[in-house]
């Protein structure tokens, strides 16, 4: 969520536009530079979508269907805060996933993984008046991507925020303490290494859910030294 006025992080936080380790970023990234476009406040105000449609089953992925989805029940929770650490209350948190099995509800995803007839992977969350967001999911499996030989992506969330408007957009990916296969990752290795822990939840216990749910904090920050990164 960043314009022309507002302070901008540490450069190079967020992960190239080019990454020869991500293979699909050599087709897709532009062969000039990109051309600044000033922000007014035309662009940095309205209108947006969504904030008021947020109904409580939204944020409990578990219990959006008939019955309950396979796999481990976890849940994620968070501050988001700005660049002083200060709440960010009444903006708009999604949330998507594969499933358990490593699948992913599209029909672009063909991986041979079943799929979860009571599992859908989308959330949205509004936060509250303490910059709050809190979502109850199962946790994701990794899945083979191709990018190179024997490559799995590590289990993720996908997360996107929108603040006042369409242009004040911030998308990302949150990953889960001790996973082998972050050494291994071409995109999270694509952010600078001092910027990557910012994108690794921590087991939380005060968040865990007893005989229910194991519990993983991770705070989204919106600008400065410390934002988290975004476009992964």
């Amino acid at each position: 969520m960043r314009g022309d006025i507002y302070p901008r992080g540490a450069l190079g936080d967020d992960p190239p536009i080019l990454h020869p380790g991500y293979k699909s970023t050599l087709e897709r990234a532009p062969s000039r530079p990109p051309v600044p476009i000033p922000q007014t406040l035309s662009e940095l105000t309205g209108p947006i979508f969504g904030h008021d449609r947020c109904r409580p089953e939204d944020t409990d992925l578990t219990r959006q269907h008939a019955g309950a989805p396979q796999g481990e029940r976890i849940i994620v929770a968070g501050k988001l805060l700005d660049e002083a650490g200060r709440p960010v209350a009444g903006q708009l948190v999604e949330m998507w996933q594969c499933n358990a099995a490593g699948r992913y509800r599209h029909p672009v995803d063909q991986h041979d993984a079943p799929l979860d007839p009571n599992f859908t992977g989308v959330g949205r969350a509004v936060t509250d008046a303490e910059g709050n967001w809190r979502f109850t999911t199962v946790k994701p499996g990794a899945y083979p991507w191709r990018n190179h030989p024997n490559a799995w992506r590590p289990a993720h969330l996908h997360f996107s925020l929108f603040g006042p408007s369409f242009m004040s957009r911030l998308v990302t990916q949150m990953f889960f303490p001790g996973d082998p296969l972050l050494a291994l990752d071409p995109i999270f290795h694509g952010v600078p290494e001092h910027a990557r822990d910012r994108l690794v939840a921590a087991f939380d216990l005060d968040v865990t859910q007893p005989e229910w749910a194991l519990g993983y904090r991770w705070d989204i920050v919106l600008r400065g030294a410390k934002e988290t990164p975004k476009g992964i």
